[in-house]
């Protein structure tokens, strides 16, 4: 038997790509032997003094909101409640269409048993510096050129790895999410090898 190994998945929750990608994650951990650890990062970080368009500058100025609580349930509670929150989270806004916002928030804190006062987070500025830390930490491996999601693994031989996504729709299941981690362990632990990619001709598919 191999030994079960964390896998570490840095997450924005308004992401619905990473959305997909942690869903299969969860697979993955049925059919591996790895455990999937889930850790913050933000596109509104990411984003800060870029040309945007007007409605991802919104998007962007929204999306503070959900980190923030994100770390302040880490801070209080630990990752296995991050964990829980990012599921009642991607859960309302990506399958449910959820409008973001206080009631979104208190309804995922609810669905996840946590306090529902933490949705207070959302507008506490004090929480940034911890929510970059935690941005930093996982973007530091794979650079600001990509954004979320970021996986960080050991790779062949236990070195350590990080690469952005995978970027797939629908989340494969079973088996299937276990070849395709295989798959991925194999090209982001090749020295020296950095894209595979063609353009996306399928939206989100959520099943």
């Amino acid at each position: 038997m191999n030994e079960r190994v964390n896998v570490d998945m840095w997450f924005d929750p308004i992401c619905p790509w990473a959305w997909l990608t942690s869903r299969w994650l969860l697979e993955v951990e049925q059919v591996r032997e790895v455990d999937v650890r889930f850790h913050v990062m933000s596109l509104s970080v990411l984003n800060e003094g870029r040309d945007l368009s007007p409605e991802y500058q919104e998007l962007m100025r929204t999306g503070w909101g959900p980190v923030r609580i994100c770390v302040a349930v880490q801070e209080r509670h630990g990752p296995d409640a991050v964990r829980a929150l990012y599921t009642a989270l991607g859960t309302r806004i990506h399958l449910g269409k959820e409008q973001r916002g206080p009631e979104l928030y208190v309804a995922a804190l609810t669905d996840a048993g946590l306090d529902p006062a933490l949705a207070d987070a959302a507008d506490d500025t004090s929480l940034d510096p911890a929510l970059r830390a935690s941005h930093e930490a996982g973007m530091r491996p794979v650079g600001t050129d990509v954004g979320t999601p970021v996986i960080h693994a050991p790779g062949p031989g236990g070195r350590q790895v990080a690469f952005f996504g995978p970027v797939v729709t629908p989340a494969p299941r079973g088996e299937a999410a276990g070849r395709l981690w295989d798959g991925v362990l194999l090209v982001a632990g090749t020295p020296g090898f950095f894209e595979l990619k063609r353009t996306r001709d399928l939206d989100p598919i959520f099943d």
